[in-house]
């Protein structure tokens, strides 16, 4: 659908197009032409810009060329935060329409009780190493700290990729060190490939608190999942995490880490239960944010003299 060549052959069969995410390898140039194609077939052009800044690319050149392109051409922007908003004003000149992210995880969970465990327990989770993820320094500090955090246990997962030689995203230093702290029983590592959505869920309940050791990003569905499931988040100050949902906040991004403002984030998160959206407020949210969006496509397809024909 981001190619040139499929909006020629299938302009008679939509009329109106949302992009979310999917643009990451894209030539900025390829996507001016395919944008100029909407524009000869008098498509309207939505964006929700949830990244302002790829978590998967270091430098953020690529990513801002082709955020510019599909902001240039917008018929309307929709973003998560107002932080984010107020980033958009500035850098493009474009004002978003902002609009919370709906639920992640779906009614049954919304409903499950969160299970009990014992200690207080603290989750960094190292994924596959993207380029955004710096879970050593923050694994250290925990560490050093654990005299502030009574009955704290320190859960580490790592996908296989990289622990694994060999494989696309072996870090050797990184399974050196977590393989050490597991031996001397420092942490409980967990080694294991994607989780499943059940699986996740599960793993998030697990915590009483998800640390995102993130250098650079924007906004989290992450965040939006332990929010749904009750565990408190540790998000740092890069992005704008703070403003997406009620987390514990410490200082992290690409040039500056505050171990005392994470500890600080921990006590906080240790001295009481985390935030959660009930299911009928998430519910509640949910049928606003698809009203809205209904609207704004209404509008935008009536601006063009096409019938809306959603119900």
């Amino acid at each position: 659908m981001l190619e040139t060549a499929w909006v020629e052959e299938h302009a008679d069969d939509f009329d109106l197009m949302h992009v979310h995410f999917g643009f990451d390898a894209l030539d900025p140039a390829d996507l001016e032409r395919w944008a100029r194609a909407l524009h000869r077939h008098r498509k309207a052009l939505v964006v929700t810009a949830h990244d302002l800044r790829n978590p998967h690319h270091l430098e953020p050149g690529l990513h801002n060329a082709q955020l510019g392109v599909l902001l240039r051409h917008a018929s309307r922007v929709i973003t998560l935060t107002s932080m984010a908003a107020e980033k958009l004003r500035e850098r493009w000149g474009v004002e978003a329409l902002v609009l919370p992210h709906p639920h992640i995880v779906d009614e049954a969970w919304l409903r499950r009780p969160r299970p009990k465990h014992d200690g207080f327990v603290v989750g960094v989770h190292c994924k596959s190493l993207r380029a955004n993820l710096d879970p050593l320094p923050v694994i250290e500090a925990i560490l050093d700290a654990r005299d502030r955090l009574p009955g704290l246990r320190l859960r580490v997962d790592v996908h296989t990729d990289v622990m694994t030689p060999g494989m696309s995203n072996h870090h050797e230093a990184t399974a050196v060190a977590l393989r050490g702290w597991e031996e001397s029983g420092e942490i409980e590592l967990h080694v294991h490939d994607y989780f499943d959505d059940d699986a996740l869920n599960d793993y998030l309940q697990s915590l009483d608190v998800s640390v995102l050791p993130y250098r650079f990003g924007s906004h989290s569905g992450w965040l939006e999942a332990c929010t749904d499931l009750g565990t408190w988040v540790a998000a740092p100050t890069c992005g704008f995490y703070r403003d997406q949902r009620e987390c514990v906040s410490f200082v992290m991004n690409e040039s500056e880490f505050r171990a005392d403002s994470l500890i600080a984030a921990l006590e906080i998160a240790h001295s009481r239960p985390g935030p959660r959206l009930g299911a009928e407020e998430r519910s509640a949210e949910r049928d606003r944010v698809a009203r809205a969006h209904e609207e704004l496509y209404a509008a935008l397809l009536a601006d063009r003299g096409v019938p809306c024909t959603s119900s």
